[in-house]
């Protein structure tokens, strides 16, 4: 006869829901591990319930990575969740999977590789990763060759727009880069190809070029700053390239626009990472990196390991990393195929039409997107006297959207937008629905008193004296002065929020 040793105390909690237990009245574990365990049933629910103060993913308007997939494919991920990516010799079809994608994509970016040729690039943890890797290349080659010149190898810099994502600035701070950049204006929020140019110097190992704006969605041209630079190039006798961060942009323009030049078809251009988590329509967690060559890709940033059962070659940032990532892209990939990925777009493009007509229709908005670019409505307040855009994006929560509102980079800081990224899950009765709420916030606002400083925005012309005392003519604007003013006293009411750019 066998006795069961369960104490009254366990017996009695595995007779009472969770809610009727202990572990409810008791504070979470905020800094230490807790001494004791608790059920599994009462872990998942107290976990849960936090998670339930989370924004919703679908309405998060903010983020430009995919919030939703097939169940097949989420089935095919929760089977592969546990295996780990380095692993080439245990998971050898996971490997062939990453390199079938490096392939594909190389082709879309018209990468002069033959039709059986294997194809160079590599799969990261999303666009950063894949943008340190594509810098480091650019760097070990640029030095190697001033090296081999006798030339200082010290001073390495890049240029850029002022709209770059952080993970450029991140590149050049930890690896020791110089970033140039080319400052921005009212009405023109991508970086200038001729402004570009004229910074590149000796020095330079490659000029980033935008696929697809963080701010604006805008797509930069990158033909043309393959001619400026070819040109410079020849009178100079540098061979400066250029990549081409089209994390956003990448998934799109080969769908909507293919006849637009911005990829390998440029002879400039040496590489270029696309994100797999943002159009790719692939959860977050995968991005891609791909060469044009195996010439633009220094040996001695390839590592080969084989105390995992072979020779690995190796070149990531990261070691250990889920696959789950790496088979949902290549199931996307079989399952749209150029067809449906087209549609996708398509739609996409179409949900922001009908967004950007409804927002224009309120006559309180100027539109700063462009038709060509990233599905993305970028708008500004047209009098921002009584209250701002981070107003109207903190009411917009009430009704459940996450849509970020942010400042200009240099030099067009005293521009303030809000942002709707329009993705695969957001359809035309959401569009709909989103330009309603906007309606109902903007009549609220009009009501309230204004939380604002009170200041006159207008433009005026004065004519003011420096010390020296002699006349000069300074235009005054009070407008971008009020707009500065603003954003600053929001600021310290929103408790310094974010830009939420991302």
């Amino acid at each position: 006869m066998v006795l069961t040793t369960t104490s009254i105390r366990e017996s009695e909690e595995s007779l009472h829901c969770t809610f009727a237990s202990r572990y409810v009245q008791e504070p979470l574990p905020k800094f230490k591990i807790p001494k004791k365990s608790m059920p599994k049933e009462a872990a998942f629910q107290i976990v849960n319930d936090e998670l339930m103060l989370d924004g919703n993913p679908r309405l998060n308007l903010a983020s430009f990575v995919s919030t939703w997939m097939e169940p097949e494919c989420d089935k095919l991920i929760m089977a592969s969740i546990n295996k780990n990516y380095v692993d080439m010799d245990e998971y050898p079809v996971t490997t062939e999977l990453q390199n079938r994608c490096v392939n594909m994509l190389a082709h879309l970016f018209h990468a002069p590789v033959g039709d059986d040729e294997t194809a160079v690039g590599v799969g990261t943890v999303g666009s950063s990763e894949a943008i340190m890797l594509a810098g480091l290349a650019f760097k070990r080659k640029w030095q190697a060759k001033r090296k081999a010149e006798g030339k200082p190898f010290d001073k390495p810099n890049i240029v850029t727009g002022a709209n770059v994502q952080v993970c450029w600035e991140k590149f050049a701070r930890y690896f020791e880069v110089e970033l140039k950049e080319v400052k921005l204006k009212e009405g023109y929020y991508v970086m200038d190809p001729a402004k570009a140019v004229e910074m590149v110097d000796e020095n330079t190992i490659c000029v980033a070029a935008i696929l697809g704006s963080t701010l604006t969605g805008e797509f930069e041209d990158v033909k043309l700053l393959n001619e400026l630079l070819t040109k410079k190039n020849k009178e100079t006798g540098w061979d400066t390239p250029i990549h081409v961060d089209a994390a956003s942009g990448g998934f799109i323009a080969p769908f909507l626009w293919p006849d637009l030049e911005w990829d390998f078809r440029l002879p400039l251009v040496k590489s270029i990472n696309v994100s797999g988590h943002k159009y790719g329509l692939v959860y977050a967690g995968v991005g891609w990196v791909i060469w044009r060559s195996k010439e633009d890709l220094p040996d001695e940033l390839v590592f080969h390991i084989n105390y995992l059962g072979s020779d690995q070659p190796t070149f990531t940032l990261n070691f250990s990393k889920g696959s789950y990532q790496i088979i949902a892209q290549y199931y996307q990939l079989i399952r749209l195929g150029f067809e449906g990925y087209k549609d996708v777009m398509e739609n996409c493009l179409a949900n922001t039409k009908v967004l950007t007509e409804g927002i224009t229709k309120m006559g309180r908005f100027d539109i700063v997107s462009k038709d060509v670019g990233v599905p993305v409505v970028a708008f500004s307040l047209r009098d921002s006297s009584k209250y701002t855009v981070f107003e109207v994006s903190e009411h917009l929560r009430r009704f459940g959207w996450i849509v970020p509102a942010y400042t200009m980079p240099p030099d067009a800081e005293h521009i303030a937008v809000l942002r709707v990224v329009i993705r695969e899950d957001f359809s035309h009765s959401l569009a709909e629905r989103l330009v309603s709420d906007i309606e109902k916030i903007l009549t609220e606002l009009d009501t309230q008193p204004s939380r604002l400083p009170t200041k006159a925005v207008r433009v005026t012309a004065e004519e003011v004296r420096n010390d020296k005392g002699d006349g000069l003519h300074q235009f005054h604007m009070d407008t971008v002065e009020t707009q500065k003013d603003i954003i600053k006293h929001w600021r310290k009411i929103a408790g310094k929020k974010t830009s939420g750019v991302c």
